[in-house]
């Protein structure tokens, strides 16, 4: 295991989570192994490939290799009513609630995680004798949390830790991706059986494309660990870009755009946020754009690998620590490796 430990939290954001992939592969190269991973969206994808590679005994640095293997444009699967000309992705979505199935996506990651050794999320969990473990109620010992927004209780998941509240303590974790991936109108939702009926489950983002806070520890204790958070969007206070918008299509996509990744902004208000999150500009991509060219892509990567070698020459644990420590009971502590949270 590698010397230094970091929590990781993913932000969400459709193909712009191409970016992800270069920053946490550089964090990984710079000697950071992640006790836990949490992501929505894109973030839950990079996430759950994180947490199997590790559980695997694998080199994060496969990360690329994998996700290389994401075939864009198949993203884009219609079947049924939605392979009829002209009309065919409206009465898809009126029918189903979603334009594309969502299944390309699913069986991807079910393939790519089985062959790690990981089927549901009871094949992520932290063993009791773990480190990482210690202080941890049994219910949160996961290496990975993925978020949904439940749309039949009008809140946000987080899988597994919620899993008991569904019934459904054996869910695959390729599923609970597909729906933290499921991009309304876009993708069909994930409807999960419950004992009081079949609840809606669509994209974490929707609610928080940017959970930093989730292992935040709630305690006055000094963190053994810190949480890192990995964001598509520029440094603050860089001025956001501008770009036209005109049409009704354009409205449209632009509003999806921007509800799910302002989500975080909130967070940027707080200097201890922002002194333990990686900045990865995607100025200029869109979370819908399935059609995104090899360059582009190599771009996002890079600007990954960058902002997080920006930011592990500024970091400073104990200084951040010692500047963002609060009252117990406080929120937005720094993590440490556990929580007591109910």
């Amino acid at each position: 295991m590698a010397d230094l430990q970091a929590d990781l939290v993913l932000e969400g954001g459709g193909v712009k989570g191409l970016g992800l992939v270069g920053a946490v592969t550089e964090l990984a190269a710079a000697g950071y192994a992640f006790p836990r991973v949490a992501g929505s969206s894109a973030g839950a994808v990079v996430a759950c490939l994180v947490a199997a590679l590790q559980r695997a005994g694998e080199p994060v640095a496969r990360l690329e290799e994998v996700v290389r293997g994401v075939d864009l444009r198949r993203l884009r699967d219609v079947g049924g009513l939605g392979r009829l000309p002209f009309v065919g992705r409206a009465l898809a979505l009126l029918v189903h609630d979603g334009a594309y199935e969502g299944r390309y996506l699913e069986e991807f990651l079910t393939g790519a995680l089985g062959d790690l050794g990981v089927r549901t999320f009871a094949d992520l969990a932290i063993p009791a004798d773990d480190p990482a473990a210690d202080g941890l109620p049994p219910g949160r010992r996961s290496r990975l949390v993925v978020t949904v927004s439940d749309l039949s209780r009008s809140r946000l998941a987080r899988l597994p830790w919620d899993l008991p509240e569904y019934g459904a303590d054996d869910l695959p974790v390729a599923r609970a991706v597909r729906a933290s991936a499921a991009i309304p109108l876009f993708f069909r939702p994930v409807r999960q059986p419950t004992p009081t009926g079949p609840a809606t489950w669509v994209d974490g983002g929707l609610l928080s494309s940017f959970p930093v806070e989730l292992f935040d520890r709630t305690d006055a204790a000094d963190p053994r660990w810190p949480t890192f958070g990995v964001r598509l969007t520029t440094r603050p206070p860089t001025p956001p870009v501008t770009r036209p918008v005109a049409g009704p299509l354009a409205i449209a996509l632009a509003s999806l755009d921007t509800l799910l990744t302002d989500q975080g902004a909130a967070y940027l208000d707080d200097r201890c946020t922002v002194e333990r999150t990686v900045f990865v500009p995607t100025d200029g991509v869109s979370v819908v754009d399935f059609d995104l060219d090899a360059a582009t892509s190599e771009r996002l990567r890079v600007a990954g690998e960058h902002a997080a070698r920006e930011f592990l020459a500024r970091w400073d644990f104990a200084g951040h620590v010692r500047r963002c420590r609060r009252p117990a009971g406080s929120s937005g502590e720094v993590t440490g490796g556990t929580t007591d949270r109910p």
